[in-house]
């Protein structure tokens, strides 16, 4: 596991070449502003010459990570986990209109739950006839690292397309709640691969008290950060200040309770989105929302961009000779989840219109999915950051001190399926969004 505390240089590199990113020296400032300028250039150059922005960073990443005399940059699972995951959910869930997120609850959970399970078990079964050497645990280990979709990466991609109320919601409110599964699914893998028993009944308990736990957390500390709001509100610099600092905190709180992080924020985020609106005046709102788009765009954009970087990295550990029946694999294994993902929204479609129509309370006409929802939302099913975190976090040694099977192969087929998705569906994503508006006009 990398050590905490940011980017770090692998180990598989000569001794000149090892330095941390975040230590002392001049030549660590360097390459973090090279990367920045490089993000925040390419970012402008996408919006001039309309190619989606990430698409561009991670060709970028890519190209810059093969650079002979540039040192290999690994990126931390817990730098993710920490820094960049806390505040995108926040926002998201701040933001996201909580009417609308009640109305499409049942579509959100079916895709953030049943479909990371169905998933995960779709690209087991490819994995384990594919790949060789790959047995049923760690098969699993891969499904369920691929298991879940990256909503960031589809909404950054279809920015300014005009995206109905409703595909939004139900991308934003997936990605809040899917990495929670996907973690919850992958924990168990691993430690089936480890060798401790799976037993359905102790799984699914410690899946309810990770969720519940979250829960409870994010609500608790949404009324603490209400309380402590209300009260500092004159200074708008503080205000924003505990209002930017509390995902992080409510992030590590969960974790050290050994529930879920991920529901933590979300619910914290939900909360101060209904507090605020009726507290807060509008000034202090407009100047976090401008402080918060800065620092999100920067997260955005380094995201994509590490996730080109890591891609020459994990090329180096395998043999030259099965980078290419890997890459087979893993255009396989992206398939696969597709397909998964239409059947499974299409599925939802049709309950949706039966329930409808025998009078279910819960489920208005609001909530009902049609063929352009439904097509842009399967479409919409990219893997993204956390899933390259998940990958790269993979221990590198088993309890009894072997290595951990297949790792670097595991971690290789991972990655290519991320860029597979961003690259792939993130290029003909906006080009089905406008196809599907111009047929709907004419």
């Amino acid at each position: 596991m990398p050590p905490p505390g940011g980017f770090f240089i692998s180990p598989a590199v000569e001794d000149s070449k090892l330095i941390s990113i975040f230590g002392s020296g001049m030549e660590n400032y360097s390459i973090v502003i090279f990367i920045l300028a490089v993000m925040i250039g390419l970012s402008a150059i996408a919006d001039k010459i309309r190619i989606p922005y990430p698409i561009l960073l991670i060709s970028a990443g890519i190209a810059i990570g093969f650079i002979p005399s540039l040192p290999v940059i690994e990126i931390s699972p817990e730098v993710i986990f920490l820094i960049f995951l806390p505040p995108l959910l926040y926002d998201a869930a701040f933001n996201i209109s909580f009417k609308e997120f009640r109305t499409h609850l049942n579509t959100i959970g079916t895709l953030a739950v049943s479909l990371v399970f169905l998933t995960a078990s779709g690209i087991a079964v490819v994995a384990y006839y594919l790949v060789p050497g790959m047995t049923w645990p760690l098969a699993f280990v891969l499904g369920s690292i691929l298991s879940a979709t990256d909503a960031v990466a589809a909404l950054s991609i279809t920015k300014g397309l005009g995206l109905s109320i409703k595909t939004s919601t139900i991308l934003e409110g997936e990605s809040l709640v899917n990495d929670a599964s996907a973690l919850v699914a992958y924990r168990f893998a691993v430690a089936a691969v480890t060798g401790s028993a799976f037993i359905l009944w102790k799984a699914s308990l410690d899946f309810l008290i990770l969720m519940g736990g979250g829960f409870l957390v994010g609500f608790v500390l949404g009324k603490v950060l209400a309380l402590v709001v209300q009260r500092v509100q004159k200074n708008n610099t503080v205000t924003i200040s505990f209002m930017m600092l509390m995902p992080f905190v409510t992030y590590r709180l969960a974790e050290e309770l050994h529930v879920s992080g991920v529901i933590a924020v979300v619910i914290l985020g939900l909360s101060i989105a209904r507090f605020s609106n009726k507290v807060l005046p509008n000034h202090i709102k407009q100047q976090s929302q401008n402080i918060w788009e800065i620092l999100l765009f920067l997260l955005n954009g380094l995201i994509f961009i590490l996730i080109g970087l890591e891609f020459p990295y994990v090329a180096r550990n395998i043999h030259k000779d099965h980078i290419l029946p890997y890459t087979l694999y893993a255009l396989a294994i992206t398939v696969a989840a597709l397909i998964l993902r239409f059947l499974r929204v299409y599925l939802q479609q049709l309950n949706l219109q039966r329930a409808f129509k025998a009078g279910h309370k819960r489920i208005t006409e609001n909530a009902l999915l049609d063929i352009k929802n439904s097509l842009i939302i399967s479409w919409s099913g990219m893997r993204g950051i956390v899933s390259l975190a998940i990958a790269i976090g993979l221990p590198t040694h088993l309890a009894d001190g072997t290595p951990f099977p297949l790792r670097h192969t595991i971690i290789f087929i991972s990655v290519v399926v991320v860029l597979f998705t961003l690259v792939g569906q993130g290029l003909t994503l906006p080009w089905l969004v406008k196809w599907l508006q111009k047929g709907q006009k004419s």
